[in-house]
């Protein structure tokens, strides 16, 4: 009998501790890690996860904590050549004097280095260069942050490695790189082809300010050119195995990838003496990687319990096969949940749920829940988690805590003396973030419903 009712507990214990992280994470009361440890921790006391279990669920995901590691590495080892500083004063150089050309120039350089790179480690180099750039030009640089993170957070969706969203989605539906850029790149570009629409019309004051003389701009050096050589080479490489490393006789698949490049990257920050190793691997965003592993134990906690398994069952009732309407409701409702939610743990969390749901609703068979399934998907049930996908991405760039990026901008903007208010950043993040949301609606429904 107390089996029974300790059981019966199990999953109201699991749903509220998952919810508590989730309003800590909001409110912020605790930094993000500390809620998602102690969340997961909490489960493992009282037995609800054992610790061979919690361990379990992290090294299920292995991949998504290997493949951000290895990028990691990469873009700490980059840091001491300067390049991210050089590129920052291009992005002024290249306007040439117009508040229009200095926007499109941020997002031409934010978009490519945001399509491989973690769009919140991008912004973490490249939003500190903006306010004094922007005090040189005497213009107001709180937009300027505002656009990097909403061309960052749009700019993940361009491949399978950009965003964490991608990735986690990308691997649970066995998708390869080439796979990604075949079906649903696109929905990227025309995220990024709405922020340059808009970018006349939210940032008009800018974009049509004369800039003043750009010659008083202090000039960056790019520093230790060979290592610099041989360290954009790793990355170049990367790049390409990214793309075909699933395609050869021997699969790499892009955490191995992204950790060899890692390593070798290492060995040519050991070699050059342009940093020590022990600095490199002491300034790595550990903090994320335990927030990533905490994360995975409390959705290990629900779907243990069978919390996941009876929102499934409720999906199913809801929405029958109707896949165009549960598309739809996905796209738009993830999107406002990840406004305020994070969208790591909302992924974390829907994708078991869909899976569970469409086998419920008899749309898939039962082996897509088996550990480890390497299978594919039927097409029919595809659009649910693209759509998903599309929300959770593009939701967080609606409110100033809807990203990680977003917080990160505004962390920098404080500590130059201008925090970026939660309402003005509402002005540029709801307009921009409800258009690309309408946007992809019509292409999911053109390119995957019709």
């Amino acid at each position: 009998m107390m089996n029974m009712m300790l059981e019966n507990w199990q999953p109201i214990v699991a749903s509220l501790t998952f919810v508590a992280v989730i309003v800590l994470l909001i409110t912020e009361w605790v930094h993000l890690t500390t809620a998602a440890l102690m969340g997961a921790l909490l489960l493992v006391v009282v037995n609800i996860v054992s610790l061979p279990e919690a361990v379990e669920y992290i090294a299920k995901s292995h991949s998504t904590l290997t493949l951000f590691f290895g990028v990691m590495v990469l873009v700490r080892s980059l840091q001491p050549t300067k390049i991210f500083e050089y590129l920052g004063t291009q992005i002024v150089r290249w306007s040439q004097g117009r508040g229009d050309r200095l926007l499109l120039s941020i997002v031409v350089i934010t978009t490519p280095i945001c399509a491989v790179l973690p769009n919140a480690t991008t912004v973490m180099l490249i939003a500190p260069l903006i306010p004094p750039i922007a005090e040189e030009l005497a213009i107001d640089f709180v937009p300027l942050l505002i656009l990097l993170v909403l061309v960052a957070n749009s700019s993940g969706l361009l491949t399978i490695v950009g965003d964490p969203a991608t990735f986690i989605v990308g691997s649970a539906l066995n998708l390869s790189f080439w796979d990604y850029l075949v079906r649903l790149s696109f929905g990227g570009v025309l995220a990024i082809g709405v922020i340059l629409a808009l970018l006349p019309i939210l940032w008009r004051t800018i974009w049509r300010t004369k800039l003043r003389d750009l010659e008083t701009l202090p000039k960056v050096e790019l520093e230790h050119p060979v290592a610099l050589t041989f360290l954009l080479s790793i990355v170049a490489t990367v790049v390409i195995f990214f793309v075909v490393g699933e395609t050869l006789p021997i699969r790499m698949s892009p955490a191995t990838v992204a950790l060899s490049g890692a390593a070798l990257s290492l060995l040519v920050v050991q070699k050059s003496r342009i940093a020590q190793v022990p600095d490199i691997l002491k300034d790595i965003d550990w903090s994320t990687l335990i927030f990533f592993m905490s994360i995975f134990v409390l959705i290990g906690g629900l779907e243990k319990t069978g919390v996941i398994a009876s929102l499934s069952t409720l999906l199913a009732i809801v929405l029958g096969k109707n896949i165009v309407l549960g598309s739809l409701i996905l796209l738009f409702g993830v999107g406002a949940i990840s406004s305020l939610v994070p969208n790591i743990p909302l992924v974390i969390a829907v994708v078991p749920l869909l899976k569970n749901y469409v086998v419920a609703a008899g749309l898939a068979g039962s082996e897509i829940l088996t550990p480890g399934f390497g299978g594919q998907f039927p097409d029919v049930v595809l659009p649910l988690f693209y759509a998903m996908m599309y929300g959770a991405t593009l939701g967080g760039n609606a409110t100033i805590v809807g990203a990680s990026s977003n917080l990160v901008a505004a962390g920098i903007a404080q500590q130059y003396g201008r925090p970026i208010a939660f309402r003005r950043y509402l002005k540029y993040g709801i307009p921009a973030t409800a258009a690309q949301l309408i946007v992809l609606a019509f292409y999911v429904w053109l390119r995957f419903l019709r």
